[in-house]
């Protein structure tokens, strides 16, 4: 891969991307001038002169370039514009809102870190690993999912800590949890899964024959593990950003995730690119950071050294787990499809569980199970496309490393809702919208472990052989090198369909996917909670649907890796490091 290719297609991706929000006010398909109209004065009928003077007030009129040219001098300037709605500089709301996420982070990042610490700990002591199950379920299940539990058993039920706002260090116990959890689950489950094979290292027993200590060996052992491991934690610290924006709406923080989101429906377009370009910016100052303490530990007698990790060993996990969790779930699913998610009842409105309705009913009288089973085929189904898009789009760039990886830069540091937020100012909210969204940045990860597996068969002695008798590139690349790429990385995709599923039931929850009446589940969660604290079965029923989903793929994909248990090559162990 070359890094000149690389750093050009970085710079087009970020260059695109920054034009796209300079250039919302055109993108939108809306006229920006009736919205500033509406918010300015709600009573004024919106004539032609009045829409053609909000327009030469605000240079709509000088058309796109010139508009985009306008808003890029003034943000060199650091001139975010004047916001639509309120008539005040974007600016100083835009550092507000970016000072209470940062602190929220900031939170979460030592929630995260004590949790891995918990999940480490037990590897260190025993010197051996274990399925893992336990921390991969933390960390598949979304933060607003989290949110939603802890803000219905901590602060409404039992009534311990507040439930909106941003009034002191009691609000930010809740949304740090909800943020941090997942975070430390992935985190623990990285170092724990690597440690036990660098434990077993010869080194390691040379320091113990030496009277070294526990805690210094613990000590290396984690250095060891860290460098290859540094970009998924920049990647984890993105996802809280993504993450920080449910969160932010579910406890009412006032920080930038929210301002963002609140100036996309409220189509206040300069509040929403200032807040975009943020956020973007925040994403990318993280992977920086991540990057460069990569190379700090490397340091140059490590690197020299070589930091390819031993291959992992499989703990099998029984059988029993996946197929439980996918009886439940398709239970569930088949006897929710049987029933009407569209009648309306207004009678039995907010009903208990009971063997008409099993799962209760919602505000409209509506039966959550017949919503639920209806839904499914809105959140997976959708989410199966995206997966399919995905694999495409990866295999093509696979071929084209020094391509994809500068533009896979751009797309770790923009998490789906972000991405969200972008499609629905332009395009407006909808499941098309949001399968856009998250198929644009689903690919990096299937793209790195495509473009190792292109590597290492095109090195290998038998396409050597295939070429000294004269075989055709044409027939080399179709009858072995893309069948022996395409099936890993297929794989690889059906793993990440429940965290595509999560993803687009995010952005469901946040109202930017499908829409009122729709059955999807991240809507049914978004509806519930205005009545949480009268019919929690309303939320739970989706919140749990979502965690059997995200616990049958962790333990479906544990059980296959148990049963198959070969050890893989290091561009297979390059590229699972890196996904």
């Amino acid at each position: 891969m070359r890094p000149t290719t690389a750093g050009f297609t970085r710079a087009v991706a970020l260059l695109a991307v920054v034009a796209a929000v300079g250039l919302l006010p055109w993108l939108s398909g809306r006229d920006p001038a009736l919205t500033v109209l509406r918010a300015r004065s709600a009573e004024q009928e919106p004539t032609r002169e009045a829409l053609d003077a909000i327009r030469r007030d605000l240079g709509l009129d000088a058309g796109p370039l010139s508009l985009l040219g306008h808003w890029a001098r003034n943000l060199v300037r650091g001139d975010l514009g004047t916001s639509w709605v309120s008539g005040t500089d974007v600016l100083p709301s835009v550092t507000a809102g970016l000072q209470v996420s940062l602190a929220l982070m900031g939170a979460a990042v030592a929630v995260a870190v004590l949790l891995a610490v918990v999940l480490i700990t037990p590897v260190l002591v025993r010197g051996r690993g274990s399925a893992g199950a336990g921390a991969a379920m933390l960390a598949a299940v979304p933060e607003f999912l989290l949110a939603t539990v802890g803000l219905l058993v901590c602060g409404v039920w039992l009534g311990w800590l507040p439930t909106s706002g941003w009034q002191g260090p009691a609000s930010m116990v809740l949304p740090a949890v909800a943020l941090g959890v997942p975070a430390g689950g992935l985190l623990g489950r990285l170092v724990a899964d690597a440690l036990p094979a660098v434990l077993e290292e010869r080194w390691v027993e040379l320091w113990r024959g030496a009277g070294v200590s526990r805690a210094r060996i613990s000590a290396a052992a984690l250095r060891r593990v860290l460098p290859p491991l540094v970009p998924q934690f920049g990647m984890a610290a993105v996802g809280l950003t993504g993450g920080a924006v449910a969160v932010e709406t579910v406890f009412a923080v006032p920080g930038i995730g929210r301002t963002a989101l609140g100036a996309a429906k409220s189509q206040d377009l300069p509040l929403l690119q200032g807040s975009v370009l943020a956020l973007l910016l925040l994403g990318l100052v993280t992977g920086a950071l991540a990057a460069l303490a990569r190379r700090r530990l490397l340091g140059p007698a490590l690197r020299d050294a070589s930091l390819a990790l031993p291959p992992a060993r499989p703990v099998r996990t029984p059988a029993a787990i996946p197929l439980a969790l996918a009886t439940a779930l398709v239970t569930a699913i088949g006897w929710g499809l049987l029933r009407d998610p569209y009648a309306v009842n207004t009678a039995a409105r907010l009903a208990s569980p009971s063997w008409a309705h099993p799962l209760g009913t919602d505000g409209l009288g509506r039966d959550v199970l017949a919503r639920l089973g209806h839904g499914a085929a809105a959140t997976i189904g959708t989410a199966a496309v995206v997966c399919v898009f995905s694999l495409v789009l990866s295999l093509a760039l696979g071929f084209m490393p020094g391509v994809a990886s500068g533009a896979a830069d751009i797309a770790n540091a923009l998490p789906p809702v972000i991405v969200g937020i972008l499609v629905a100012a332009a395009a407006g909210p909808g499941t098309g919208g949001a399968a856009l969204a998250v198929g644009a940045i689903s690919w990096p990860a299937l793209s790195a472990h495509a473009a190792a597996l292109v590597q290492e068969v095109r090195a290998s002695a038998f396409l050597t052989a295939q070429r000294a008798i004269g075989a055709p590139p044409s027939w080399i690349l179709t009858r072995h090198v893309l069948p022996s790429v395409a099936a890993p990385v297929a794989r690889h995709a059906l793993l990440r369909l429940p965290g595509i599923a999560l993803a687009l039931a995010s952005l469901g929850f946040l109202g930017l996917g499908a829409q009122p009446p729709a059955p999807e589940w991240g809507l049914l969660l978004d509806e519930s909670r205005a009545y949480v604290e009268r019919a929690p079965w309303a939320a739970l029923a989706p919140a749990v649907a979502l965690a059997l989903l995200a616990g049958l793929a962790v333990s479906g994909a544990a059980y296959a890796d148990g049963r198959r248990a070969p050890v893989p090559s290091t561009a297979r162990k390059e590229a699972l490091v890196g996904a």
